[in-house]
């Protein structure tokens, strides 16, 4: 019994070994095939390819991506806006310093999101748009995409209601609004210190009323 229980093992081992040769001899063979020209060809378009990739990329530099910058006033923020399809600013206090925080993981990714432009904006010196926007509590993200609001991230509840938040999870957080091109899984945020009881929300489109500013950083 045991006997033809190895005969048996060992005709499928066989098989199994003979499928995966026709298959590497069938790549093999498909590689064989292809000439100097369709080499050539190949090498081509990824050479346009790269070419295309890079002057878009000097594009967005041009622009003022690649960099975290402060504006200073709410006329650059309409011209910022309608200078980028995707832009990412942050409204802040120099009182707050969770604002400061949020500096330190939007520098990071700016250098590393160049498709999305990253600014930085005080309320005291954009009362009009921060009214018209109906911020009320500071820091506050505005996620824009081709000169409209998409969404906003209010405070650190979407980071998981802590200081000790990841750029990953900031980067996460963007990339549930499209604002970047996150190519992480969007489903599931990304391993990091998170408080105990604390569930994340995806937010596809956020109002914020009232019209006087509240620090994030008494929220706790």
């Amino acid at each position: 019994m045991a006997h033809q229980s190895m005969d048996i093992l060992s005709k499928v081992l066989e098989q199994t070994a003979k499928v995966v040769e026709e298959k590497l001899d069938a790549q093999m063979s498909k590689l064989n095939e292809i000439d100097e020209d369709d080499l050539e060809r190949l090498k081509e378009r990824r050479l346009e390819a790269l070419k295309k990739a890079q002057k878009q990329k000097q594009e967005w530099l041009n622009k003022g991506h690649g960099e975290y910058r402060e504006i200073s006033s709410e006329k650059d923020f309409f011209g910022e806006v309608k200078d980028s399809k995707n832009v990412v600013c942050h409204f802040y206090k120099g009182s707050t310093f969770r604002c400061k925080i949020l500096d330190k993981h939007l520098t990071i990714l700016a250098k590393k999101h160049v498709e999305t432009k990253f600014i930085t904006l005080n309320v005291d010196k954009a009362p009009f748009l921060t009214d018209r926007l109906r911020i009320k509590v500071i820091p506050t993200m505005c996620l824009l995409i081709d000169g409209k609001t998409k969404d906003y991230v209010v405070g650190f509840t979407d980071m998981g209601n802590t200081d000790e938040f990841s750029t990953e999870m900031l980067e996460w957080r963007l990339g549930c609004a499209d604002v970047i091109n996150y190519s992480g899984n969007l489903m599931e945020p990304p391993t990091g210190p998170v408080r105990s009881g604390t569930k994340f929300t995806k937010v596809e489109k956020k109002t914020i009323r009232g019209r006087t500013y509240d620090s994030d950083s008494d929220s706790d």
